[in-house]
């Protein structure tokens, strides 16, 4: 019987995961990856899994958690800029543990919850959407190697979340980031210990027309805020002045970014394929025709015809080639 390590939290999608494994003739060891000493979380694993009848076993990741992925969105946020953690904390906490304990256990396969499914063309490993639109997880993904993606098995790929949902009594689950356990950015910024002076707001002209009450409060696009003057939304975050700029609306859309930090499949792929669109938030406004990708020193220049809103330094911008995920990367710019 070949065995496959779960990364299992004891939730809707991991029970349902460890089921479908089972089903298939998998022997499951179910690992729980402790990022916040949550006590209550582990024991509830445990518990599921007993239910399950599934090996269990616990790692503890706090310190690579804290150093890796909330310190670096803090100093993001402290930075003007927008991070997206769990992009950050996929390839480098959940499935980096799981592939590096299935070594040590002499496991081949890891699997997790996640919706998404993995195709494989050219002897190259893709991730691709998975089958519910609604919950298709694929953006979230961009960062995993070939190696994981070579040894993964994607249990909930074929799975529609309202069908699971049915199946279980229990239908509570966590949303958003998790480590905020429910606090606004702001108040878990500020027990981080990160210092959110009051500074002047102004228009690209420069001229002040508010004050805002800490930049890590604001976010590129909003247009509700201390200090927001009503029509204008916030085009632009100068972390070194302590500034929020506002704008029109219309300011807000850009046909260049510039990204770095990448993960890309295969770059001559990324660079001639003139079908690949592009999606820079999980969810919102994402330009809807194919763009063009040029190489630069540190990244690539996306040049989009229908152009991007709203873009954000520090956003997760992936790349799509019809249902594959083809890699993604870091904006660092755009104009």
């Amino acid at each position: 019987m070949e065995s496959v390590l779960l990364g299992f939290s004891g939730g809707i999608d991991s029970c349902t995961s460890a089921q479908r494994l089972k089903d298939e003739g998998y022997r499951v060891v179910a690992l729980t990856i402790d990022t916040m000493g949550d006590d209550a979380m582990v024991a509830k694993a445990r518990a599921k899994a007993e239910e399950i009848d599934v090996e269990w076993l616990m790692y503890d990741a706090r310190e690579e958690f804290k150093r890796d992925i909330i310190d670096y969105f803090c100093n993001e946020y402290a930075a003007g800029h927008t991070p997206a953690p769990c992009t950050r904390c996929n390839p480098m906490i959940k499935w980096r543990t799981l592939l590096s304990e299935a070594n040590r256990l002499g496991i081949k396969r890891i699997a997790t919850g996640h919706y998404f499914n993995i195709a494989q063309h050219d002897n190259r490993y893709y991730v691709a959407k998975g089958i519910d639109e609604n919950k298709d997880q694929s953006y979230y993904l961009w960062g995993l190697s070939q190696e994981t993606l070579a040894r993964a098995i994607t249990p909930m790929g074929n799975a529609i979340k309202s069908n699971v949902k049915q199946a279980f009594r229990d239908k509570s689950e966590s949303m958003g980031i998790c480590f905020l356990k429910g606090l606004p950015y702001a108040e878990f910024l500020k027990n981080q210990g990160i210092t959110m002076p009051e500074g002047d707001i102004i228009t690209q002209q420069g001229v002040v027309c508010g004050t805002h009450n800490g930049i890590a409060r604001y976010t590129i696009g909003q247009r509700r805020g201390v200090g927001i003057p009503e029509g204008m939304r916030v085009i632009a975050i100068d972390a070194k002045a302590n500034r929020i700029v506002v704008g029109a609306n219309e300011l807000l859309y850009h046909h260049n970014l510039h990204i770095a930090d990448c993960n890309i499949v295969c770059e001559e792929e990324l660079l001639t394929a003139s079908d690949i669109t592009i999606k820079i938030r999980g969810i919102g406004r994402n330009p809807q025709l194919p763009v063009k990708v040029e190489a630069t020193a540190d990244g690539y220049i996306v040049k989009t015809q229908d152009p991007a809103w709203a873009p954000a330094l520090g956003q997760p911008l992936v790349f799509y080639r019809n249902n594959l995920v083809i890699g993604g990367g870091i904006v660092v710019g755009f104009n």
